[in-house]
């Protein structure tokens, strides 16, 4: 295939609205990565022309991805289509799985949040019952009252996402360190992502939130039997 060619299928699959992402890998890399492979260098070396062609590494879901193959191999150019749309339903059906669990861990953590921090404002409260008598005593307002252990639930909350984080990102710098050699093996550069920033920002609020209604579930059952003698 001419580089011309080349160029102007690529432009034509991506301009196609099923393809989520196209690689172009000439056949002069593709020899080179075969090189790289473990005992492949000497049968590379031996070759009197490079046999491979140029190639095309198209992204799309999994719904679309035999759609799609059936029509690459109808353009111009294109000489053989390999779709592996039995892996992908299978890492599709996986990611689903993963997502569920990752879903129910979630909110089972959730659930352990709040309630750690129900517990955690209710000694706080037991605590400082005489200096809740009294403040009411003097006049303080519930809304007063209640605003420290408001404050103390969303910053517990937010210091437990900020610590699920830290160990998100020390477990994931370990695994990368496993993966890395494996993903090189078969001429990837697969790495685990740690989360965005919009994404890490988002875990704090939700944990905060968490700490903040546990606060709430506590503050609203325990202060109201606090009254001064």
């Amino acid at each position: 295939m001419k580089r011309t060619d080349a160029e102007a299928l690529g432009r034509t699959l991506r301009a196609d609205r099923r393809v989520a992402g196209v690689r172009f890998i000439p056949r002069e890399d593709a020899l080179k990565q075969l090189a790289t492979v473990e005992g492949m260098g000497d049968v590379v070396a031996s070759l009197g022309r490079n046999p491979l062609p140029d190639a095309f590494v198209v992204t799309s879901s999994e719904k679309a991805l035999e759609p799609l193959a059936a029509d690459l191999a109808k353009l111009p150019g294109v000489a053989h289509v390999q779709a592996d749309s039995t892996w992908a339903g299978r890492l599709a059906a996986l990611e689903r799985l993963g997502r569920l669990g990752l879903g129910l861990l979630a909110a089972l953590l959730g659930a352990g949040l709040v309630a750690v921090t129900f517990n955690t404002i209710r000694l706080q409260i037991l605590t400082q019952r005489e200096e809740i008598e009294v403040s009411k005593l003097i006049g303080a307002t519930d809304g007063f009252i209640r605003r420290p252990f408001y404050y103390l639930g969303l910053l517990q909350g937010a210091g437990g996402g900020a610590f699920a984080l830290a160990i998100v990102a020390v477990l994931l710098a370990v695994l990368n360190s496993e993966v890395r050699s494996l993903a090189e093996s078969y001429g990837s550069g697969f790495r685990f992502s740690f989360l965005s920033a919009p994404g890490a920002a988002g875990v704090l609020l939700v944990a905060g939130g968490l700490g903040w209604l546990g606060a709430h579930l506590s503050v609203s059952r325990h202060l109201r039997n606090i009254e001064p003698r």
